[in-house]
């Protein structure tokens, strides 16, 4: 197992925009989700990193898991939470969204993309720190 560490995580975050810069180039805007999330996934792999997609967060409140349907998109050395969107604008609930799952799944980094612009580097992409 990976040492966790600031420098392996911010790391990690780097190569998660890297990949989505890399899918983005192939197809552009204009697809669904359901399309750029799988590339970015299998991107990810081929560059070696362990990438778990689609379960569940837990929800817990004073000792009780809550039944909620709420799931990642994509979850990047056990450390980083990755939110794709293919979206015209993006919506301060997709932020909360993500920063929510970071806190509920406790992990110290999150990226939310959205496939939807020109240029990922400048308009799609935004990353963010967990207390």
């Amino acid at each position: 197992m990976k040492t966790l560490t600031q420098k392996h995580v911010n790391e990690i975050s780097f190569q998660v925009i890297g990949a989505a810069i890399e899918v983005h180039k192939a197809f552009g805007p204009g697809l669904l989700e359901k399309v750029y999330e799988p590339c970015l996934k299998h991107e990810l792999e081929l560059r070696g990193f362990s990438v778990t997609k689609q379960l569940h967060v837990p929800v817990e409140f004073k000792g009780i898991i809550l039944p909620a349907k709420l799931r990642f998109d994509l979850l990047v050395d056990d450390c980083v939470v990755v939110e794709v969107k293919a979206v015209k604008v993006m919506l301060p609930i997709f932020e909360a969204q993500l920063l929510t799952y970071m806190r509920l799944l406790k992990k110290p980094k999150g990226v939310l993309l959205n496939f939807c612009c020109t240029n990922i580097y400048k308009y799609g992409q935004k990353t963010f720190v967990n207390e």
